[in-house]
């Protein structure tokens, strides 16, 4: 019998400055609307980056699998950094790619490449072989 892991600490608010709390507040806001948009709407998203080659791998095997996909790209690994900053403190992943199926983070590269070899990203979306 397995026990679930505990989320991982986050400094409580009271041990931050009101300068910080403010500041923590609206970090990245718009990127963040923007992601969990798509997320929301989109029933596979690909949160990722240029230059990667784990974002361009998960996209291609995507389209190996005949799979329709949102992409959102932010930036390369010298720009938009505090975008991604803001996505990773969101989602909780600290690597891109970021592959969401119904709403659900599934992970990165190697989760999403797992999940089509199983079938349980097919499952998720309610499709078919």
């Amino acid at each position: 019998m397995s026990t679930a892991p505990t989320p991982r600490p986050l400094l409580d608010d009271a041990a931050k400055t009101p300068a910080v709390r403010a500041a923590t507040a609206g970090f990245g806001t718009a990127i963040l609307a923007e992601v969990q948009t798509a997320v929301t709407r989109d029933a596979l998203v690909v949160v990722g980056m240029a230059q990667n080659p784990f974002v361009r791998r998960v996209r291609r095997a995507l389209r190996d699998a005949e799979l329709p996909f949102t992409y959102l790209e932010y930036g390369s690994y010298l720009g938009r950094w505090k975008d991604r900053l803001a996505i990773k403190m969101w989602s909780g992943w600290p690597t891109f790619p970021q592959v969401f199926v119904r709403g659900t983070l599934i992970g990165g590269f190697s989760e999403t490449e797992a999940a089509l070899a199983d079938g349980s990203l097919r499952q998720r979306l309610g499709t078919s072989t």
